[in-house]
């Protein structure tokens, strides 16, 4: 089976949860089918199309910049969902495509319409009508969300990321489009064979993730503000992003910096879960997550988790079922006291990772993520069969 995976993001080229499940998914995707991606030109070299552990990826368009002061590129959208009319020229059996930045659906859908093929789409959050005015105004706020609440209904089958994710998307699909969850996951073998950074590098406090605005690592500085009149400690802050530059000010009008350290440039997992390893607590102080894919690694890492009870946080749920795992409301005060109830729980001592966590280990998820596929593509032969000549379908069946 040819499946064509669309997304604008590429790992290692922009670092986020959803460019590594990719990058995960799609190198054991290809042992049993047929993968090309159609991205951005993120990549240096000239051709448009390279291939890279047994997958196949092509440039339908040149780079744009994914975000203009701290926000989505509504350019970058429009351009990237123009480019996916390319793919009325490509040979697939099944597109899936990331949900972001929404307008390439509409394209891919009138593609695959009319080309009687199937529409998977992976749905990492939904944002909602209150995000949406917070996000862009009232003015387009309510634009964004018919756009989004429009989207979503133009799926075959949707790959939801959590259960919070369906839950929230159900009441506006209602029973016209499957909804299947496949969640994040992490590399254990990978996490099983890390030893701890050295205690140079290590920090009692990580936070590992995108520098934007909804991941509230501002809220970490003011808690960690809170927190050092009573105790010395260090605080590091691994990831990149349009916030760097507004966290860096924070950090330095609070005379913080010779305690919070900013670092962009770990590029390798492997350095990202000896970080973890050698962290008291991850702090994960996120306001808008469809998943949490950095809690999960903590937690597999033996760390102790604190994140938010923001109801947009689908991470609380996970971190929530975890003995590690520490649930505040997202204020600075709340974090900090939290905070300071992890640190004395982990000097307490380190334990093994949950055995609950194994649920979650990429191969077991893959295989999930190529039967959805796969489903998706049957179900849509069965309805196309149904619809050309329902007499022959009883006689298959």
């Amino acid at each position: 089976m040819s499946v064509a995976v669309v997304t604008d993001a590429l790992y290692p080229y922009h670092r986020g949860g959803k460019e590594i499940r990719y990058f995960q998914l799609l190198s054991r995707l290809e042992r049993s089918f047929d993968v090309r991606v159609y991205t951005m030109h993120w990549w240096p070299e000239r051709p448009r199309t390279r291939r890279e552990h047994g997958v196949e990826y092509q440039a339908i368009c040149p780079r744009f910049a994914l975000y203009h002061e701290a926000r989505r590129s509504i350019l970058e959208a429009i351009v990237f969902a123009v480019a996916c009319l390319r793919l009325f020229a490509k040979r697939f059996d099944v597109v899936e495509a990331d949900h972001m930045p929404y307008l390439q659906l509409f394209t891919l859908r009138l593609v695959t319409k009319l080309r009687r093929r199937p529409l998977a789409v992976t749905w990492n959050e939904v944002w909602g009508p209150e995000y949406w005015d917070r996000y862009l105004g009232p003015m387009s706020g309510p634009v964004a969300w018919w756009i989004e609440r429009t989207a979503m209904r133009l799926p075959d089958q949707i790959l939801a990321l959590s259960p919070g994710t369906a839950e929230r998307l159900r009441p506006h699909v209602g029973d016209s489009v499957p909804i299947r969850v496949i969640p994040m996951a992490v590399d254990l073998d990978l996490i099983r064979g890390i030893q701890p950074a050295a205690a140079e590098e290590a920090a009692e406090l990580l936070f590992v993730g995108r520098l934007l605005k909804h991941k509230g690592v501002d809220l970490l500085v003011e808690a960690v503000a809170r927190l050092r009149p009573d105790r010395p400690i260090r605080v590091l802050i691994v990831g990149d992003g349009p916030e760097k530059l507004n966290l860096e000010k924070q950090v330095a009008e609070l005379g913080l910096a010779d305690v919070v350290q900013i670092r962009s440039d770990v590029a390798d997992q492997a350095e990202v879960f000896a970080l973890m390893k050698a962290a008291q607590v991850f702090v994960f102080p996120s306001l808008r997550e469809g998943f949490g894919i950095a809690p999960l690694e903590a937690l597999a890492c033996g760390t102790r988790v604190v994140t938010t009870s923001h109801p947009d946080n689908q991470a609380r749920h996970l971190v929530a079922r975890s003995d590690r795992g520490y649930v505040t409301d997202p204020t600075p005060e709340a974090l900090a006291t939290c905070i300071e109830d992890a640190l004395a729980d982990a000097a307490r001592g380190s334990e093994p990772p949950e055995a609950w966590i194994e649920e979650f280990d990429w191969g077991a998820v893959a295989e999930e993520y190529a039967d959805a596929l796969a489903s998706t593509r049957r179900t849509a032969h069965f309805s196309k069969l149904n619809r050309v000549a329902p007499e022959r379908v009883a006689s298959r069946c």
